[in-house]
């Protein structure tokens, strides 16, 4: 049976798609119309072709499971979300605010510390941060630039309100499936493309890697730019060799690099030793020099520290950049943006109580039932109560890990994420999404016109981290006033 918007069930909830009258959006008008003209055999066909087309092109992701990896196909939904180009210009805007302020944030931690003598921002926060590496005080990287990629997770609320849930600024995983989805999308529906002004995406590794040029120590028109993966057994691996492919660059493990006695740092290949400018890395401080951090370490290179502190090689993302990726550091970045450029956030913050405060605490123990409690340095969904979704004994383990460390913990309140129309068997029903653009920094800065669009395939649920059972779908920017 064609797709039926009057039917479609909105009530109280923002989506994308659909308004609360029925109707389409304007900028979902085209897709609304053609996907209604179909019939279930000619959806179906649809959805089989994307689902081959990412068997195919071997689109896959890994979960971590008791121990073990697991390789799987990715969870693509073929209807996309849409965004007017008119509404994401000003979301751009903002990310590019928002990412400015914190790299100046990072570097001033790393030297002056104006922020916190000026009372700003509380010492004790800093100084019980996990991702505040003492080793790079006092190091000065091109541009003054730390986080050079970031991926900001972006969600609407019931009202139509875009906030910043978050922001990854350690290595920030999920470009690349941004990029294959719309690949899919333009295999299972060109004609929406050639009388849509959808914006392009697929300029991503070419803005990467002049990002990365330009951090190079060696001003040549193309440095050797490196991908430094952990190896295969990552749950991002699929992503490391997509980038490095995509950009013309070597995808390397710890033991292809070694750091030569006038700290260059050097790629072994079969004609002997190859100085590398700029190394992409995509292991996490902790490992990446086993001279500097974790001695066990087998996934860095020894000597990388001191060969990136004399300024031998480019680093990205900075080692130490992850000091503002922590949540309690987010709930301060409106006023981190207020301090450093003297204006107000463009895109606000969600709601967020900090365990640390005694007021605020004692807030969020009392209403654990109504909040979801996160953890300050998890990602993927790990460690996080959603509380009214959670049993009495769920919630009072939290009151014990809160209360055994405040520091380490925040709180907002459950918000009605908006919803995006998704094939469900046989029939389109609304499931929550979440939005993740990335932005690239450097001497300039850049944002992704549109981003990786998250789905929770389960019905009612909030939770879209593809480790936790989520899908995706593209995202089209779409300009309606240049046809």
């Amino acid at each position: 049976m064609p797709i039926d918007w009057k039917n479609y069930p909105i009530k109280n909830i923002y989506d994308e798609l659909i308004g609360n009258s029925a109707e389409l959006r304007p900028a979902a008008a085209e897709l609304g119309n053609c996907l209604s003209s179909m019939n279930d055999a000619e959806l179906k066909e649809r959805k089989d072709a994307a689902e081959l087309a990412i068997q195919v092109m071997g689109i896959t992701f890994t979960v971590y499971s008791e121990g073990s990896t697991i390789d799987r196909a990715w969870p693509f939904d073929i209807i996309p979300r849409i965004i007017p180009k008119s509404e994401w210009d000003r979301t751009e805007a903002g990310l590019k605010q928002r990412v400015t302020a914190l790299n100046l944030f990072i570097d001033d931690l790393y030297h002056e510390q104006r922020i916190i003598k000026a009372g700003r921002f509380p010492a004790e926060l800093l100084a019980k941060s996990k991702n505040f590496r003492p080793q790079c005080v006092g190091i000065k990287p091109p541009f003054n630039v730390w986080a050079h990629i970031c991926g900001s997770d972006l969600v609407r609320d019931r009202d139509g309100t875009l906030y910043v849930l978050e922001d990854n600024l350690r290595v920030p995983s999920g470009v690349s499936y941004m990029l294959e989805n719309r690949s899919v999308m333009k295999r299972v529906l060109p004609e929406l493309f050639e009388y849509q002004n959808i914006q392009p995406v697929d300029d991503y590794p070419s803005k990467l890697f002049d990002m990365l040029a330009a951090i190079s120590p060696r001003p040549l028109d193309y440095p050797q730019v490196v991908v430094l993966t952990p190896g295969i057994y990552n749950s991002a691996y699929f992503e490391h060799a997509y980038l490095a492919q995509n950009m013309g660059a070597e995808l390397v493990e710890a033991p292809d690099l070694v750091v030569g006695d006038n700290d260059c740092v050097y790629m072994r290949d079969i004609q002997g030793l190859k100085r590398v400018d700029v190394i992409y890395r995509r292991v996490d401080d902790w490992f990446l020099d086993p001279e500097v951090f974790n001695p066990d370490s087998l996934l860095g290179v020894p000597g990388l520290m001191r060969a990136w502190r004399k300024g031998r090689v480019g680093l990205a993302n900075a080692p130490g950049a992850g000091v503002a990726d922590d949540k309690v550091v987010y709930s301060y970045v409106p006023d981190i943006i207020k301090y450093y450029l003297n204006e107000d956030p463009i895109i606000p913050n969600v709601e967020t109580y900090r365990c640390l405060d005694d007021k605020q605490r004692g807030y969020v123990l009392a209403n654990l039932d109504k909040l979801v409690v996160k953890p300050a340095n998890e990602s993927g969904g790990y460690g996080m109560l959603v509380g009214p979704h959670a049993s009495k004994r769920e919630r009072d383990k939290f009151v014990e890990l809160i209360q055994q460390d405040p520091r380490n913990y925040i709180a907002q309140p459950t918000l009605t994420l908006s919803t995006v129309p998704t094939l469900c068997d046989d029939q389109v029903e609304p499931r929550h999404v979440d939005l993740r653009p990335f932005i690239l920094q450097s001497d300039t800065t850049y944002v992704t016109t549109g981003g990786l669009t998250r789905v929770a395939l389960k019905k009612g649920s909030l939770v879209v981290n593809s480790s936790q059972g989520g899908g995706s779908k593209d995202t089209w920017i779409i300009d309606l006033e240049d046809k």
